[in-house]
């Protein structure tokens, strides 16, 4: 675990202590912030090893308020960025938020990492590499609803990409994008954190945007994997029995 971006804060003047986090990528983050009036700041931030998230997360969680004199109690909120990434990892992510949002109680917003990165690299739409040569798609602009979708070069080669700025994070999402649209705008932007997604909900947290905790759920975009190979087998042995 490393920490990042360490601030001296008087949190004596206080108005909403947000926690965030992130644990759908190939590495995770936790990250605390302070909203006074309309001015956020990033506090502190721990990054997390992907594939690990179940034995640190927790423990991520409670150095990170130690480090900075914050009880769990006195978080103004949490926001939690529900997807799409990997099954486990999200699933990781939101238990550990309703385990603490339940205990409190605090109040949750939830954002997908899509829109987090688009934000990052401030533009529209985004791409995250969604494996099985897809990707995960978001598709925005102005005075439109953006969606999110899973797409693969198939499907990509018939939508309509030209002019659209996309940030991409990974090679594979940027390849597959480049081989079925060689004109895209790829946007260039590191991973997104769970910083950036306070910096994202900061205004939401303040306008009290908050999810009912238990409708909370993940942000797949996908059926996971057990899903899909018990539909398959399932599929065959129906053919074979009426063959």
């Amino acid at each position: 675990m490393r920490p990042t971006q360490n601030s001296s804060v008087d949190f004596a003047q206080t108005k909403q202590l947000i926690l965030g986090i992130d644990t759908c990528g190939n590495r995770g983050s936790v990250a605390l912030g302070l909203l006074i009036g309309q001015v956020f700041e990033v506090v502190e931030q721990i990054e997390l090893e992907g594939r690990s998230y179940s034995a640190t997360l927790v423990a991520a969680v409670s150095d990170l308020l130690k480090r900075s004199g914050v009880e769990l109690k006195k978080l103004n909120a949490i926001v939690a960025v529900n997807g799409p990434g990997s099954f486990t990892g999200v699933r990781v992510g939101l238990s550990a938020v309703k385990g603490l949002a339940e205990a409190t109680p605090i109040p949750v917003v939830a954002v997908s990492r899509l829109e987090v990165l688009a934000r990052k690299a401030q533009v529209d739409s985004s791409a995250l590499d969604a494996h099985r040569h897809e990707i995960y798609l978001r598709l925005g602009g102005k005075n439109v609803a953006a969606r999110e979708l899973l797409v693969g070069a198939e499907e990509l080669s018939t939508m309509d990409l030209a002019g659209a700025q996309i940030a991409v994070c990974d090679d594979a999402a940027a390849g597959l994008l480049g081989g079925a649209w060689p004109g895209v705008d790829l946007v260039r932007s590191m991973a997104p954190t769970a910083a950036d997604a306070l910096r994202l909900c900061a205004v939401r947290v303040a306008q009290g945007d908050f999810v009912d905790l238990a409708l909370l759920d993940g942000h797949y975009l996908r059926r996971p994997d057990a899903e899909i190979f018990a539909a398959e087998a399932f599929g065959g042995a129906a053919k074979a029995e009426g063959a």
